[in-house]
């Protein structure tokens, strides 16, 4: 059987303060993650997100230290879906980790998609933290 998690990394020359600092804030979701959905706004303390698929509720673990952007996304049927990510320093810039988890039974094809469309997130949160954010 397949593996049902993929784990892709993108290193950024900045410092992970920063990078940690950017993707903590919901806000700054859509400059750089495409793949959620189109926009997203804050409703009575929640982060709503506009998918295809409908509103879905958007939640970062609690602020620390140590670089843990671990989210729940929870989907309009109720579904909630956990993503671990991390933002770890590296030489002299950092390096975020997200691990991308098979969501109930889709297909390989699908889970391929996924992965593509996250490493393609990650990328573009490099480009964007590396020309000044």
């Amino acid at each position: 059987m397949p593996s049902s998690t993929r784990h892709l990394g993108e290193r950024i020359g900045r410092p992970a303060a920063e990078v940690y600092a950017f993707v903590a804030d919901p806000a700054n979701l859509p400059r750089w993650s495409s793949g959620l959905g189109s926009s997203i706004r804050q409703v009575d303390g929640e982060w709503i997100i506009e998918s295809p698929e409908g509103e879905l509720r958007f939640e970062f673990v609690a602020r620390n230290d140590l670089g843990v952007l671990d989210h729940r996304v929870t989907f309009p049927s109720g579904d909630i879906f956990y993503n671990p990510m991390r933002v770890v320093p590296y030489d002299d810039g950092c390096e975020v980790t997200f691990a991308v988890r098979r969501f109930g039974d889709i297909s390989d094809a699908d889970f391929d998609r996924d992965t593509a469309a996250v490493a393609a997130d990650l990328a573009k949160l490099r480009e964007v933290l590396e020309a000044g954010g």
